[in-house]
């Protein structure tokens, strides 16, 4: 069963230009906290606030090694979310289709 809660969450998360410019820096490799503040605009604490909104969407994990954390990419949310958008797509694809369908006059003919 679709969880709409989970997606919801997903799509929020990444509606954030930080946040997804996290995620893109996150899919080439795990890095440190300190490695992406350095890519944002923003202080150490507001990196670690997006950071806490990714996590709760379930996309990115935090693992802490003495005083340094690294973030990791968590994929499968990712694909998850994924499955969802082209799950959407091809139902309103085939139902738009079929709309398209009905005005069409030489198929009105073939019935």
């Amino acid at each position: 069963m679709v969880n709409h809660r989970d997606e919801a969450l997903v799509f929020a998360a990444l509606g954030d230009p930080r946040r997804a410019l996290l995620v893109d820096l996150l899919a080439q490799r795990d890095r440190t906290v300190s490695e992406l503040a350095d890519h944002l605009p923003i202080s150490l604490p507001g990196t670690l606030k997006h950071l806490t909104v990714l996590e709760s969407a379930g996309l990115v994990t935090r693992t802490k090694s003495g005083r340094t954390v690294t973030v990791s990419l968590e994929r499968d949310r990712l694909g998850a979310a994924e499955d969802w958008l082209h799950r959407t797509r091809t139902f309103w694809t085939t139902q738009l289709g079929n709309l398209a369908q009905s005005f069409d006059p030489s198929a009105q003919e073939q019935r």
